[in-house]
């Protein structure tokens, strides 16, 4: 692995872009120059592997320790692609590197070319920017841009966190109702401890960690801080409404003990649940009424395990609840939510204190993504 490239470094490297000749330093002569001929590739898609080339001559043959592509994200993290070369003979004629596969989360990046001279000095080549578009969805399946299954219903309010959590606005992330203690909730089975720093977000994605935290709950389980998202107490306030469908793109966990969900709450009830998913049943989401009566588990393995995105609505009917997986009808309860249904959403990545579902085993962190919220009225 090769050194960090400080952000500011990286800044004058841009900032200098119009200069295509780098000067070779020790055991070249002064005025030995490496030229950037081609650099590639300008995109990528989410989670499809892809290599990288690099072209260059040089003024004079020489041999540069290192050759590679590096590639730094907005915050200026290294996700350099593997497969530098070593010991590169660049000459006039030309020299290449072809990097090995990797996979990148969706987002703009800036990559470039660099090199390391024999006596270990580096050199950043011209850079350019590299942007990684959303992965498709499968056929039939709503994606970002996509409509209701539901018929005759449009977008009434939607998140789909490409810029950043609208904390306060449209979410709230450490408290809720449906939590005893406000910011964790023992009595339910869970390990909760919310904090709003637990789901960040990058390229149009939100990420949901979990990890041990230092807190004991009141029943002397060690506590794991983990994310949740609510409209409840934001400035907006939405809430869905008899006849809404709601529908939420998710990649779901791997993780023993990880517990994400989609469901709604609102005065100690109103409780539907899109869907609850727990990784020892990796082909089933759990879909339940909890305000009149109505439950299923559906069973997909094409559809549904760990680490596969997953489209999932519920519709809120007033006299049969419906659900949806990756845009088909998996389910209807024939009783509904009645005339004058209302509740808050939640979105949220939940730790299983072992009861019904195994706990963690370890302290690996569990992560959830989600793509987007969306509710068609």
């Amino acid at each position: 692995m090769r050194h960090h490239i400080s952000p500011a470094r990286l800044g004058v490297v841009a900032a200098a872009a119009a200069l295509s000749l780098l000067p070779f330093a020790p055991r070249a002569s002064a005025a030995t120059t490496v030229t950037q001929d081609e650099l590639t590739p300008t995109a990528m898609t989410a989670g499809v592997a892809a290599s990288a080339r690099l072209t260059v001559h040089s003024s004079a043959c020489f041999t540069a320790r290192t050759l590679g592509v590096a590639v730094r994200d907005a915050s200026g993290n290294n996700l350099d692609f593997p497969g530098s070369a070593s010991n590169v003979r660049i000459c006039p004629g030309g020299a290449h590197v072809t990097s090995a596969p990797r996979t990148l989360p969706a987002g703009t990046y800036t990559v470039f070319g660099f090199w390391q001279e024999p006596g270990g000095a580096w050199h950043d080549l011209p850079s350019h920017r590299l942007t990684v578009g959303k992965a498709a969805v499968a056929a039939g399946t709503p994606s970002s841009g996509g409509g209701s299954p539901v018929s005759g219903r449009s977008v009434v309010w939607a998140d789909d966190f490409s810029g950043g959590v609208a904390w306060n606005a449209k979410w709230v992330g450490d408290k809720s109702t449906a939590y005893r203690y406000g910011d964790h909730n023992p009595d339910d089975n869970k390990l909760d401890r919310l904090d709003r720093s637990a789901v960040t977000t990058s390229g149009g994605v939100a990420t949901f960690t979990a990890k041990p935290s230092s807190h004991t709950l009141e029943n002397g389980r060690k506590a794991w801080t983990t994310g949740l998202l609510t409209t409840e107490g934001s400035s907006e306030g939405f809430q869905v409404k008899t006849g809404d469908y709601a529908e939420t793109r998710v990649k779901l966990p791997a993780g023993t003990g990880a517990w994400p969900a989609l469901w709604t709450w609102k005065d100690g009830n109103g409780e539907i649940d899109s869907f609850e998913y727990h990784p020892d049943n990796p082909n089933l989401l759990e879909l339940t009424d909890h305000v009149t009566s109505g439950s299923d588990y559906y069973t997909d393995s094409g559809a549904v395990a760990p680490g596969r995105w997953v489209t999932i609505g519920t519709h809120y009917g007033a006299t049969s609840v419906d659900w949806y997986v990756n845009g088909k009808k998996v389910y209807s309860d024939g009783h509904g939510v009645g005339s004058g249904f209302s509740a808050y959403l939640i979105l949220n990545l939940s730790v299983s204190a072992g009861q019904y579902h195994p706990a963690p085993t370890g302290s690996t962190p569990l992560t959830m993504q989600a793509d987007y919220v969306k509710v068609y009225r």
